[in-house]
């Protein structure tokens, strides 16, 4: 038998060699299909050893290609690994490390690339936290269609709003592929289904009525081989190269953290990662070493005969498909998410069997006896800890020499939908992360479960389960009095629900656990102002405005509560600043009756004639311009305003 495998091996060796190297010495234009599933682990998918699931697609996949079963992402965070999958660099390299960060042009995607080589690109996203137009700025570089979430949704339901199942992602992908018949093509598909909320459809959900998460992944599956048969019927699928990978896993529960984004274990870095090549190369191969998703887009350059874009991060997979190469390659991670909670962020290496993680209380792990991290063996002189400690240390100067990491912005209209996805932005958390040294913050260990909690809550918000969110929220309350995240989010839901005594003092509490936090005061004004505490407002939005002076809404509730005290100069003060920030309709109207109110009847005309167009459905418009009229005695340009404004009311009723 030894001969016949040292004859296969010699055959599949010389086979690649032919494929890599074709006669011409010009590179291939093969299609390249890159398909990412959210949130998934590779032990919850059965070619990788689950046998309490079914994925054929992904089994098919792998029979005709090649399946890494040690594969890991360097972030536990959606828009961060998609980022490292698209320019081969680990998150400290190309910046993107929170949410909203801008992907610098200085790092080409892989759409970019290949752009520049005559394909066209397109992407397909199931989630807004992909979207480029808001959450990730900049990931759109080289797609000639990139397919965002519309800025506004009619819809309540989180489903086109938020997410897209997989099979209208897929729907929408093979719709751009059939309008674009020739090629090459390089076409992205992301399927979001199995992050949480955790709501697989028929039959998935009464299949795995105990194992929603597992639901989710078979669902996406399902998507999955709905696309791969579409592309065997147009007859794409052979000569093309089919990348399937994982963004990253999910926690499970595993040391207590439910989802991810927090901790750097296996449980959320360990993902599968299949490629198809072009023909029937390679098949049905299985590769034990250590990769990483950095290697994806070097590897899809190289297979295609590409220059790289350098420098790199990652390194191409090529020499494992005929044994060159057997030694796994050193994985690093990084999360900054708990730096939105306030806690310190993590690095870590996983090397050689062995897992260092630096946090305020390191640890290291031997995962050749503790697979599953459980036992820690830090020391402080232990040699593997001093070792990986100095690579971390290396990295660490590399990635400050780049200087291009990113805090994010994450924009006021995106907030909901942020929130909606069970996430904190950057905006509402970066004044409580401004330490000098992150080690002097708590361990994220010790605050999983808060985390767990917040998490729950504000999906219990989208989903109009107050009570629910309430209870959450109370919990970490329980935990943490001073938490100014379940403060914060506690002074919002009773502020929407109505119960501004409650809100009011949660918003007190949150002030004085984050001075000076500009949000936090505005909104500590405007719940006062609700109470009747009109000089607490005046207080509370004054301190606000001292912080941030940029705040529109700010700006024009100070100038209604102004207006509403007789002071016209100072209301008017205050809506000429709004009016700056941001000329809307509502800014003009209030600047209006400022002015009647001080009989200056011409102006009050002068400024609200611009928004008397054909197309003007604003009945305000007109009633104030009545007003000015009748102010002035011009009593027939006074009816014929309020005529306009009776007939637009009118209207608006029969609608």
């Amino acid at each position: 038998m030894r001969p016949l495998v040292v004859l296969i091996c010699c055959l599949s060796s010389a086979l690649w060699s032919f494929a890599r190297e074709p006669s011409s010495g010009k590179a291939t234009h093969s299609d390249i299909f890159l398909i990412t599933i959210d949130t998934l682990r590779a032990d919850h998918v059965h070619c990788y050893g689950d046998e309490n699931i079914q994925t054929p697609a992904l089994d098919k996949i792998a029979q005709d290609g090649i399946r890494f079963t040690q594969a890991f992402t360097p972030s536990p965070l959606t828009n961060t690994s998609h980022t490292t999958i698209m320019t081969g660099l680990l998150p400290g390299s190309h910046g993107v490390t929170n949410f909203g960060a801008v992907l610098n042009a200085t790092h080409p995607t892989l759409a970019k690339l290949l752009k520049h080589q005559g394909y066209r690109t397109a992407a397909f996203i199931g989630a807004v936290v992909l979207d480029s137009k808001t959450l990730a700025p900049g990931l759109d570089q080289g797609f000639d269609f990139y397919d965002n979430f519309p800025a506004h949704s009619a819809s309540n339901s989180r489903w086109g709003r938020v997410e897209r199942r997989g099979m209208d992602v897929v729907h929408r992908a093979e719709t751009w592929l059939s309008a674009h018949q020739t090629g090459p093509r390089f076409l992205w598909v992301h399927l979001y289904d199995p992050h949480d909320p955790y709501e697989p459809p028929a039959p998935y959900s009464r299949i795995y009525k105990d194992r929603l998460y597992d639901g989710e992944i078979a669902y996406a599956d399902s998507a999955l081989g709905n696309f791969i048969s579409y592309l065997q019927k147009e007859g794409w699928y052979q000569r093309a190269l089919v990348i399937v990978v994982g963004d990253h896993g999910e926690g499970l529960g595993e040391h207590n953290e439910e989802t991810h984004g927090i901790f750097l274990y296996d449980s959320t870095t360990h993902v599968p990662l299949i490629l198809k090549l072009p023909g029937k190369l390679n098949e049905n191969l299985t590769i034990e070493a250590q990769v990483r998703t950095t290697d994806i887009l070097p590897t899809v350059l190289d297979v295609l005969r590409l220059p790289a874009a350098a420098p790199l991060d990652g390194s191409s997979l090529t020499p494992y498909f005929d044994g060159a190469e057997t030694s796994g390659r050193t994985v690093f991670g990084e999360t900054n998410y708990p730096l939105s909670f306030g806690w310190a962020p993590l690095r870590s290496v996983r090397d050689k069997g062995f897992k260092f993680i630096e946090a305020p209380r390191p640890e290291l792990y031997d995962l050749h006896s503790d697979t599953k991290e459980l036992n820690t063996l830090y020391e402080p002189g232990n040699p593997v800890v001093l070792k990986m400690r100095a690579q971390l240390a290396a990295l660490r100067q590399k990635h400050a020499a780049s200087a291009d990491a990113s805090n994010g912005v994450v924009g006021a209209g995106s907030t909901d939908e942020f929130r909606a996805l069970g996430y904190l932005r950057p905006a509402d958390t970066l004044s409580s992360s401004n330490v000098h040294d992150p080690s002097l913050l708590p361990d994220p260990k010790d605050k999983i479960i808060e985390q767990n909690l917040l998490h729950a809550a504000l999906l219990a918000v989208d989903d109009a389960r107050v009570a629910e969110a309430r209870t959450s929220l109370e919990k970490v309350l329980q935990m943490d009095p001073k938490s100014p995240f379940a403060l914060m989010q506690l002074g919002e839901l009773e502020l929407n629900t109505g119960n501004y005594a409650r809100a009011a003092d949660y918003w007190k509490r949150a002030s004085e656990v984050r001075l000076g936090d500009p949000t936090i005061a505005f909104k500590y004004g405007q719940t006062l102002n609700f109470v009747g505490d009109t000089q607490g407002a005046l207080y509370a939005l004054r301190a606000s405005l001292k912080t941030n002076p940029s705040q529109y809404k700010a700006r024009l509730l100070l100038g209604e509560i102004y207006f509403r005290l007789h002071d016209a100069k100072d209301a008017q003060d205050q809506l000429e600043a709004a009016l700056l920030l941001q000329p809307s309709v509502e800014v003009k109207l209030k600047l209006a009756e400022v002015l009647l109110a001080q009989n200056r009847y011409a102006e009050a005309i002068e400024d609200l004639k611009p928004l008397t167009t054909p197309r003007s459905r604003c009945a305000d418009v007109y009633d104030l311009l009545a007003r000015a009229y009748t102010g002035l005695h011009e009593k027939e340009d006074a009816q014929q305003a309020q005529d306009r404004a009776n007939l637009l009311r009118m209207k608006k009723g029969k609608r």
